[in-house]
């Protein structure tokens, strides 16, 4: 207890700078996705109001739903361009510099939201949401950036998993703002859409009194006394040595390259697997079913007979039960290691899905199934949150060293982006075509993602990024490894 306070109390500032970035990254994504779904009634009638004034006939049923696709999706398409811009602008202004850029984009972003009605123009609305997409998109690319190369390697998986949190908490925030007691009524939904603009003020402000990334200023810009200084800062130790000789090693490693390219990710074979590992089970979270659930809760509630005013409470308790439970796993990371808890997560999280699909499909037989599948979604949420939401963040500031890592996070959010994008577009035709069996995708992959996060991703906890990166290297050329060991064995022989 008091080793664990005296920990609070010396690395004060640095659990501030996780809030901070927090507030201002992975938070932003949490509310954005979920409050649509308080406002698509009242934008869809603002919508149709604004093209009878123009052209004096309602808007056709087949506009109406393109127009109602385009706002949703366009969220995914800025998203993924700011993905792209991950790579390039924390590289050269900094990662501090890039996110106060970003709360201003997200700025503009609410202000347009907010005097969309006014203008009657829902082209207004259309733009603001793909700048508050490109504001998410480079917020939490850059927020998991910054606060992995600030942390110490012992805290490291603790403080990056608190982006899951930060997103679990933003989506609980969306869904009671949206509340019509709240911002979902008729005439508060530009300030329900334009709610992201105060986390960014608040970012924007507190960020200037903290120091940038320490890592960029030692590896990138080779200012070891200012790298040296906001590490004292941060941390309040004097002795840095360990950490100073893990950026130095990485430093060595990278002397003479350059940051690299998309395409030197996509073609190195020397960070093959830590392109597989990134790609498969953290990049394709999107992939696991988790957003496709809470799609399908209302369906599953309405079957159980829950009253409608009702519906939006439980979807709150949805959200609660995965911020409880990536709150838990930021409290055993460190102690159960990525590797087993995304690995047997996502095992689960498939078992469960299935299950699922047998008393989806039965539920006329008995009046009490219905109640089960509300239990089994809370479940599937459940072991989200304890697995693969949190490693999905912390596993990949691990995985690549300072040259590769901005580039990484570009090819992670174009996957985790465009897998949005075909979820949202893609899943209600799905579901009309094939009903409950639509999850039986979802299974598919959770099993092969368990697969192969338990077989062939090395755990990553308490190394550093040269171990990592050796531990990885073994993968990547590893007939080489086997002809240099079959050698020696014949030598010695």
């Amino acid at each position: 207890m008091n080793t664990a306070l005296k920990e609070l109390v010396q690395y004060r500032r640095l659990y501030l700078l996780t809030l901070v970035l927090g507030i201002g990254g992975s938070f932003q994504y949490g509310i954005q996705v979920s409050m649509m779904a308080s406002a698509a009634e009242h934008v869809q009638s603002f919508v149709n109001e604004t093209w009878l004034e123009r052209y004096e006939v309602p808007v056709d049923a087949s506009t109406n739903v393109l127009l109602w696709s385009c706002v949703v999706s366009v969220f995914s398409l800025g998203a993924w361009a700011g993905a792209i811009h991950s790579g390039s602008l924390p590289v050269t202004h900094g990662r501090k510099k890039a996110l106060l850029f970003n709360n201003v984009v997200a700025v503009v972003a609410a202000l347009l939201m907010v005097f969309s009605r006014m203008a009657r123009s829902f082209e207004m609305i259309l733009l603001a949401r793909f700048l508050f997409g490109y504001n998410v998109g480079l917020g939490l690319s850059v927020h998991l950036m910054y606060v992995g190369e600030c942390a110490p390697k012992k805290r490291r998986g603790f403080l990056t998993l608190s982006a899951s949190i930060f997103i679990a908490a933003g989506k609980v925030t969306g869904q009671i703002l949206g509340l019509r007691e709240l911002l979902g009524s008729e005439s508060m939904w530009p300030y329900l859409l334009a709610s992201s603009g105060v986390p960014a003020v608040l970012q924007f402000i507190s960020l200037l009194f903290f120091p940038e990334s320490p890592r960029h200023l030692y590896i990138d810009k080779g200012d070891t006394e200012a790298s040296k200084t906001a590490l004292h800062w941060l941390w309040q130790e004097r002795d840095l040595k360990q950490e100073l000789d893990d950026m130095e090693g990485e430093r060595e490693s990278a002397q003479g390259e350059k940051a690299k390219t998309v395409m030197d990710v996509l073609r190195s074979r020397c960070v093959r697997w830590q392109l597989l590992a990134l790609a498969i089970p953290c990049a394709g979270v999107q992939f696991c079913g988790n957003n496709a659930l809470y799609f399908y809760a209302f369906d599953i509630f309405r079957e159980a007979g829950v009253a409608e005013d009702r519906r939006h409470y439980l979807s709150i308790g949805i959200g609660a039960t995965e911020l409880v439970t990536a709150s838990l796993c930021s409290l055993v990371i460190e102690r159960a290691g990525r590797k087993k808890l995304m690995g047997y997560g996502y095992l689960l999280m498939g078992v469960t899905m299935a299950i699922l699909i047998v008393t989806l499909s039965l539920k006329d037989l008995y009046s009490w199934i219905p109640y089960v599948n509300i239990s089994l979604i809370f479940t599937v949420i459940c072991i989200y949150g304890l697995g693969p939401s949190g490693v999905s963040m912390a596993l990949p500031a691990d995985l690549f060293l300072q040259a590769w890592r901005p580039s990484a996070y570009v090819c992670s959010g174009t996957i985790n982006w465009v897998g949005l994008f075909l979820i949202g577009m893609l899943f209600p035709y799905i579901v009309d075509g094939i009903g409950p069996f639509c999850f039986l995708i979802f299974v598919a992959y959770c099993i092969f993602s368990s697969v192969f996060m338990l077989h062939f991703v090395p755990e990553t906890k308490g190394k550093s990024m040269i171990e990592i990166a050796e531990a990885f290297k073994k993968l990547n050329f590893k007939h080489r490894h086997i002809e240099k060991e079959q050698y020696i064995l014949q030598t010695k022989s």
